[in-house]
């Protein structure tokens, strides 16, 4: 059935031409029929109330229909909508209507036939233009809902580890841990220092696997009590309580620093070594809670050490008064 509440809009110079396509139109029923004698008023109508179907001259002064069809074009795809396009015209040639369709125009009614064929295509429209602008919302809602997916989401989907927004939970929660009981936060960050050679040598098909048997290979060398988390392209973190703030040492991690280093990671194309700096944060609670960001500075800074060094280092956050 004919949705005869379809917002349509008649743009023609011949006002004589707009009365009678508007007249055809209400008397097969439509109610929502709106008439323009140019288009630059055509445009003023479409950014009062969007239409879903646009009847137009191809001929008119100023701005001619195809014209007019890539105004709205660019207007559609602002607002996240789509208007069917349908010219009036007396060209017939090949050419002429190949060009129209190459600028966006849906379809065509050739003026000597104009009345036998109008509301036929009008309603052949409507589906066309309501199933675009069903699929644009339900694009749009997926687009809105994976925004949302992404805010809340502590997965790093490529290596399937935690991401930065848990690592910054979890450092948090036993920060506060370490607080209560006493003891210390070990924050360990391991980065990859010729991860940049290897992007230059490697496809990234290769560099994902890279990452993954990176991410394996930590997973196996860490306490099942730790959290290992992709913190970067190349930089993974781990989080560790100690109770006792003498056992938080880089011994306590040394395993893990010589498990990356000196055995080669398979991947399609071939085995890779890897040059891994790593640094251990501490943070003991006799010495005062700092912030995560304390933390994660220290951290970077003492990676950046490491990796001109080519040792694994020990630094301490700074616990900035005030912060």
């Amino acid at each position: 059935m004919p949705n005869l509440d379809l917002p349509i809009l008649v743009v023609d110079d011949a006002k004589f031409s707009s009365m009678v396509v508007g007249r055809t139109l209400r008397n097969a029923g439509y109610r929502d029929v709106r008439i323009a004698n140019n288009a630059s008023d055509a445009l003023k109508l479409m950014e009062q109330r969007q239409v879903s179907v646009l009847i137009a001259d191809w001929l008119m002064p100023e701005m001619d229909g195809l014209q007019l069809t890539d105004r709205v074009r660019q207007q559609d795809e602002q607002d996240n909508h789509y208007t069917y396009v349908i010219l009036l015209t007396a060209r017939e040639s090949v050419e002429a209507l190949s060009e129209a369709f190459d600028r966006g125009v849906d379809d065509f009614i050739y003026k000597s036939d104009m009345t036998k064929q109008l509301v036929s295509r009008v309603f052949a429209a409507d589906r066309m233009a309501d199933r675009q602008n069903t699929l644009l919302r339900a694009n749009a809602l997926l687009v809105e809902n994976n925004r949302e997916l992404e805010a809340t989401n502590i997965i790093d989907l490529e290596t399937g580890l935690c991401n930065t927004k848990y690592a910054r939970q979890r450092l948090q929660k036993t920060l506060r841990h370490a607080e209560s009981r006493a003891g210390s936060t070990a924050y360990v960050m391991c980065g990859i220092r010729n991860w940049q050679d290897l992007k230059r040598k490697h496809p990234p098909s290769v560099m994902s696997e890279l990452a993954v048997g990176i991410a394996r290979r930590l997973n196996t060398l860490i306490r099942p009590i730790d959290a290992l988390c992709r913190v970067g392209d190349n930089q993974f973190a781990i989080i560790s309580y100690f109770p006792t703030s003498d056992h938080c040492t880089t011994t306590a991690f040394r395993r893990i620093y010589d498990g990356i280093n000196h055995k080669a990671l398979k991947t399609t194309a071939g085995y890779i070594s890897v040059e891994a700096g790593m640094v251990l944060c501490r943070a003991d609670a006799q010495d005062g809670t700092p912030s995560i960001q304390d933390v994660e500075r220290a951290a970077v800074q003492g990676l950046v050490d490491a990796y001109e060094t080519h040792r694994f280092t020990e630094t301490k956050p700074e616990i900035r008064e005030g912060v």
